[in-house]
């Protein structure tokens, strides 16, 4: 059961009252000696981890910063992003709570929430960047999508169902940042583009393709307008803990009704970019893994749309088949946008920032940005995922 607790102001948590808090829960025996440990990157939260030193049990506090600390007060950020994620865990744990931490208590004004303890598992892209394999992860991401999206969808709510959870999960000053970093920004000239000079040649030829930017454009206006279901918003395999048995996903302040292909997209985006660095039989296992996300995604989907839709079309012939290729044509459209934004924009990621060798970093680089090209340009004639991995493979 969730606690939802309530003070007077923001006040920033520290290791001392980040304790009393935990002792306050009851989650902790009676006289337990507590220990606090900040292991956050402290830029736009912070993270403590309370520990019982004699039992091992554990849970983890997060509070949300409101500014990005890398760049200070002059870049605020709603603190309404920690109800909004402490509210899309409870949601999304109501359809795959397996694939999801517990939230034990919340606070919207001091804007933390209390939550179960991962840390006997690894953040994936680290996992997979020292050659893991993680054998249940397009399985359970693939239910996990499914599922959610779902369920939060005109194809299982009523539609004042549906319109409410959209109200309470509007999110625009984090949607904005989405607008910008991964739609706008990359496409043209702009001060937050980060990118060595090597690639300098490849940059400008995105930014003068017309044909992309109208496609990218097309994907932009899918994002703002289309509120299709309750999204994580940021889902890549940085916000996903993971074992050879487990997976869970974690971090959806980014949450928000938005187009069902996006939460896909992204995901096989990181997928596609850890591909990019492996050779052999290790790239064939994120290989399989983009492949049985679609699969996975797709057939959950079909079984949900059969057994639990309450659309009037439900049993329209192609009506389904329509809907499926829309989210598959949208998320391979994503995915090309999130590939681009990760080599040239503000955020990139460790799998390719973290290549040492210059050269092979700036070659895989290249093919990153074509690969989203792309998918970008040619995602109306890509049927199937089978077609999207030999692209893929063409372009590497």
């Amino acid at each position: 059961m969730t606690m939802t607790t309530t003070t007077q102001s923001y006040k920033a948590l520290t290791d001392e009252s980040a304790i009393a808090l935990a002792e306050s829960l009851n989650f902790f025996s009676q006289g337990a000696k507590l220990e606090s440990q900040e292991i956050g990157d402290g830029n736009l939260n912070y993270v403590f981890k309370i520990t019982d030193g004699e039992s091992g049990k554990g849970l983890i506090i997060k509070q949300a910063l409101p500014y990005a600390k890398v760049v200070g007060e002059s870049w605020p950020l709603t603190l309404k992003r920690a109800t909004i994620e402490a509210n899309a865990l409870k949601k999304h744990g109501e359809f795959v709570p397996e694939l999801v931490p517990a939230v034990y208590a919340t606070n919207e004004e001091l804007a933390f929430t209390v939550m179960e303890d991962l840390s006997h598992l690894t953040i994936a892209r680290e996992g997979l960047i020292s050659g893991e394999a993680y054998p249940k992860l397009s399985a359970d991401i693939g239910k996990y999508l499914a599922k959610t999206l779902f369920h939060t969808s005109d194809f299982a709510l009523h539609p004042f169902e549906k319109k409410r959870l959209a109200v309470e999960f509007s999110n625009p000053e984090l949607c904005k940042i989405t607008e910008d970093l991964i739609f706008t920004d990359p496409f043209f000239d702009h001060e937050t583009n980060d990118f060595e000079p090597e690639l300098q040649t490849a940059v400008e030829a995105i930014w003068n393709n017309g044909p992309l930017k109208l496609e990218a454009a097309k994907l932009k206006k899918s994002f703002l307008t289309e509120a299709e279901a309750l999204l994580h918003g940021d889902l890549h395999t940085g916000s996903i803990f993971a074992s050879e048995t487990e997976t869970k996903v974690i971090d959806p302040e980014f949450a928000f009704y938005g187009p069902i292909g996006f939460d896909v997209g992204l995901f096989l985006a990181n997928l596609i970019a850890q591909a990019v660095t492996r050779e052999g039989e290790k790239r064939e296992a994120v290989i399989r893994h983009i492949e049985n996300t679609w699969k996975v995604f797709s057939s959950t989907f079909s079984e949900l749309w059969e057994e639990k839709g309450i659309e009037a079309f439900k049993d329209t012939k192609g009506y389904k088949e329509f809907v499926l290729e829309k989210i598959f044509q949208d998320a391979i459209g994503f995915a090309g946008c999130e590939l681009i934004r990760r080599t040239i924009g503000l955020a990139h990621v460790k799998d390719l920032d973290g290549i040492e060798e210059p050269e092979r970093r700036i070659g895989l680089k290249k093919q990153v940005l074509q690969t989203g090209e792309a998918l970008i340009v040619k995602r109306k004639d890509l049927p199937t995922i089978a077609a999207v991995i030999a692209l893929v493979e063409e372009q590497n």
